[in-house]
């Protein structure tokens, strides 16, 4: 039987003549801060102090001791090496790799003695390439696409640059005799009730083990057959009855079953491989129609509106996410009612990890391959590197429910279009040849199940512009670097896979990050950790459409960016739900961070919720209530993704700003499952047009929309006035209840926990209530705080 040997311990760094004690898996920059030789590229400006790390060689080494075992092979086995390395055994060279995004295999049966791993720096091995392949533009100036290695590594809008090397994945010791099991793909199916799942196995052999007739056994859900292997490969067939189906959360159950393939050689074990699958259809409709080309996902027949957000990697030193750290963030994504997850092509396939989690919580993946942003050369070197990462990924991959689409890259068939690439790459690859033949041909070829498609944004074909809304995929970011929110509503794109807005990092955030700065929103650290070309003025502008900028007060500034973010992703969201089925769904970019920064997500770098992150929760709810301009006022939307029938009583209030009632109405309606009922709101309970002083409220079951006829500056809000009281919930004082008793309106009401304790949270975003009204906000963490502390953490909108 294969016997397995964990290479975790004894590596040592070499750094200035001495040899630092060196984790595996890890990078340069954690053996470094370990050794407290550099500072925490993560607080205040420290990224410019550790930029040289990126720029030299690294060598790990490790003695490699005989392993003492009976097999006849023994391989050396990396699963991941960050980027370009020599590897030397006992002064013979191994062998050179060139790429982080694949695994590694070295024959080293019956040696030993010192084994030294050697990285050049990423930008001299970019640098080499780049000598044989000419330039290539890209968005940032940085060399990335020259090397196969996590882009976001060399910076982005929203990251830092920090160019890693080292072992950053697993790496073992594999004793083996006779044969191992070196490939296995799943080809998971269903008909009806009945599901498939065919096994393609590809074996290894040693010399003694050429002839060897071997046999391979194979289980799942109780269904058990084998097949005798005389050559490299077999094919099992297992035929299950009655499967469970896998559904996103939301939809269904996720049910998951035990696949495990013994190898062996007569009655003697050589090898096993076990994973887990999940039985259920995905079907990608392009189909054209009235409205342009679609792109609508069907899950076990039933269409649906993908609620999704873009993931980038946790860390930007990616060796630090552990599966409890990849559990957290994923089960805080799927709080927010989101039921796709696309892994961006910035940044790295993942760990099983991270798929594991998707599958258990029913969270759909769009994987893209690496690609992002710029023009990639298709010669030698990178070629044959691409076509193999693809080709290790796509089978690692392949077993996962979650899995739904394989997407080319992220907006490079919109970028030479658009970018000012065409005309200089005039004779020149550029990654055409990737998105549009190799990738396709691999997925076609390997995991046939799946879809592919060749970019996001891509509109199905040349014959349309790629960033066509009508058509395909759609990048909206014309609004946020040019327009005011409200602007979404002028499109309704087939399926809108990025779009978002950016909000600082809580306060807690970045007070850790900025130790001792007097925050502001252009003092030295805050200007250090907003990475967007003009962020800042983005943030002001689009505060200022809405509300007096603040002058002065940055706790007030950092309010009212945060409530704009959430209302312009909002903004966005009702709208092309509203427009369901014409538009078949949104990517919300992004939901996580990598480092604590100013940007688009919901959940910033020290894992904290921002306001965004409850909005999401409300606008990606099964079932919505929210109030759409139209052609003769406001219009009740009512969007039921559901599965049932939604009956509901909604109540129409037009209100006066000092808190009396105008006109009421009720309404008795039915929305069916999975479809969207729109109605325009009735004249008696209409605002008047360009009116201050009147407003539309809607409320149905528990949710409520709101319809201002001016922006809010404009508005004659009144000066906002409640009550509140904490109550101590459970007995450990931990926990409290923050209740809140409102006389007036109080728009956009939110509690900011962090500024209670560091690791307080509540349970609630931004609340607005009428007055008379009362409201509950939990809050974990906050033991002993006063009804004078947490009315100074508290924030709502107030009058111009």
């Amino acid at each position: 039987m294969k016997h397995v040997v964990q290479l975790t311990e004894g590596w040592r760094l070499s750094h200035e003549g001495k040899r630092l004690e060196a984790e595996v898996p890890g990078c340069v920059h954690t053996d470094l801060l370990a050794a407290g030789l550099v500072p925490d590229p993560f607080l205040g400006a420290n990224e410019k102090e550790i930029d040289w790390v990126g720029r030299r060689s690294w060598t790990y080494s490790l003695d490699l001791p005989p392993t003492g075992d009976t097999a006849e092979r023994t391989d050396l086995v990396f699963d991941g090496l960050d980027t370009a390395a020599e590897l030397v055994l006992d002064g013979q060279e191994l062998g050179l790799t060139r790429n982080m995004h694949r695994s590694y295999r070295f024959d080293v049966t019956g040696r030993a003695g010192e084994l030294s791993v050697t990285f050049a720096s990423a930008y001299d091995e970019a640098a080499s390439v780049r000598a044989v392949t000419g330039e290539r533009p890209n968005v940032y100036p940085e060399p990335f696409q020259y090397v196969r290695k996590m882009a976001a590594n060399f910076g982005w809008d929203w990251g830092p640059t920090v160019v890693t090397a080292g072992i950053w994945r697993p790496a073992r010791l594999e004793c083996w005799s006779t044969a191992r099991v070196a490939r296995v793909r799943p080809l998971v199916t269903v008909d009806g009730t009945d599901g498939r799942v065919e096994l393609r196995v590809d074996v290894e052999r040693t010399a003694a083990g050429t002839d060897r007739r071997l046999v391979a056994l194979a289980t799942v859900a109780g269904v058990t057959t084998r097949a005798e292997i005389d050559g490299d490969s077999v094919t099992l067939v297992l035929d299950v009855p009655d499967v469970r189906l896998w559904w996103p959360r939301g939809h269904g159950e996720q049910p998951l079953y035990d696949v495990e393939l013994s190898l062996l050689d007569g009655a003697a074990p050589l090898d096993v491989w076990q994973r887990r699958i999940g039985f259920r259809t995905v079907e990608l409709d392009r189909a054209a129609d009235e409205h342009g080309t679609g792109f609508t996902f069907v899950v076990n027949g039933e269409r649906v509106f993908v609620r999704g957000v873009n993931w980038i990697p946790d860390d930007v030193l990616p060796s630090r996410i552990t599966p409890e750290r990849y559990r957290e963030r994923l089960e805080q994504t799927a709080a927010a009612n989101v039921d796709l997850v696309r892994v961006w092509g910035g940044g790295i396939y993942e760990d099983d990890a991270f798929y594991d989690a998707c599958d258990e919580l029913g969270l759909m993946v769009w994987q893209d391959f690496l690609f992002a942003c710029a023009a990639y050369p298709e010669e030698q070197p990178l070629r044959g590197e691409v076509e193999a990462e693809a080709r290790e990924n796509v089978v690692r991959l392949m077993p996962h429910p979650s899995l739904v689409l394989w997407n080319g890259n992220n907006e490079n068939l919109w970028g030479f279009r658009d970018w000012d690439w065409e005309e200089p790459l005039a004779g020149d690859s550029w990654g055409e040849g990737y998105y549009l033949g190799l990738l396709p041909r691999v997925v076609a070829e390997l995991d046939p199940t799946r879809h592919y498609t060749a970019g996001s944004p891509w509109s199905g074909s040349w014959d349309h512009h790629p960033n066509d809304p009508d058509h395909g995929t759609y990048h909206s970011w014309e609004v946020w670097n040019r327009q005011d929110y409200t602007e979404y509503r002028a499109h309704v794109p087939r399926f809108v896979s990025e779009f978002g807005w950016q909000a600082p990092a809580a306060l807690a955030t970045l007070r850790r990050a900025l130790p001792g700065e007097d925050l502001a929103p252009d003092s030295p650290g805050m200007l250090h950790h907003q990475k967007a070309e003009d962020g800042n003025g983005k943030l002001n502008r689009g505060v200022a459409r809405h509300f007096v900028l603040p002058e002065g007060d940055f706790d007030r500034w950092h309010y009212l960016t945060q409530v704009v973010q959430a209302r312009a992703v909002a903004t966005g969201i009702e709208h092309w739900r509203a427009n369901w089925p014409r538009c078949a769904g949104t990517i919300v970019w992004q939901i996580n961070d990598c480092w604590p920064v100013s940007s688009w997500s919901a959940i910033d770098g020290d894992g904290r919720l921002k306001p965004l992150h409850h909005e999401l929760r409300r606008v990606y709810a099964d079932r919505l209530l929210t109030l759409q301009p139209g052609p003769d006022g406001p219009e009740l939307v009512l969007c039921n993704q559901g599965s049932e029938l939604w009956a509901t009583d909604v109540t129409l209030r037009l209100m006066h700003t000092d808190g009396t009632l105008a006109a009421r109405l009720s309404l008795g309606l039915d929305v069916p499952a999975r479809e969207v009922l729109r109605l325009p709101v009735p004249p008696e309970v209409q605002p008047a047009d360009g009116g201050t002083k009147e407003y539309l409220v809607a409320d149905a079951d528990d949710l409520r929309a709101l319809h201002l006829p001016v922006r809010d500056k404009e508005f004659d809000y009144p000066a906002p006035r409640f009550d509140i009281a904490v109550e101590t919930v459970g007995r450990d004082n931990d926990t409290v209840d923050v209740v809140v008793s409102a006389h007036s309106l109080v728009r956009d009401l939110l509690l900011q926990a962090d500024r209670l304790a560091p690791h307080a949270s509540a349970d609630r975003g931004l609340i607005t209530l009428l007055p008379g009204e009362q409201t509950r906000i939990r809050v974990h963490g906050a033991a002993g705080a006063g009804a004078n502390v947490v009315r100074a953490a508290l924030f709502c909108v107030e009058p111009a």
